[in-house]
């Protein structure tokens, strides 16, 4: 397990970590104290993936095209 902070992840190393913690917890070969540190880093992990994903659709959402199509600039965007 990584002692890098989560909220100091990219979503691919959060990813990685994450299909880790899983993969040890479905091993069912961890003691309960260590499954609980485990369960807990992997919600940690879950939560910095959503937040990577959603800032990312986020400058999706906000890019303005032309008339062809092309990318032209971006827009803020409003979350309201």
């Amino acid at each position: 397990m990584s002692d890098q902070t989560v909220g100091e992840m990219s979503f691919e190393q959060a990813m990685a970590e994450l299909e880790k913690v899983v993969g040890q917890l479905e091993s069912g070969n961890v003691p309960l104290d260590e499954s609980i540190t485990l369960y807990e880093r992997g919600a940690a992990l879950k939560a910095r993936c959503e937040a990577k994903l959603k800032e990312a659709e986020e400058k999706v959402a906000a890019i303005t095209l032309d008339r062809d199509g092309q990318p032209t600039g971006t827009t803020p965007f409003d979350d309201a």
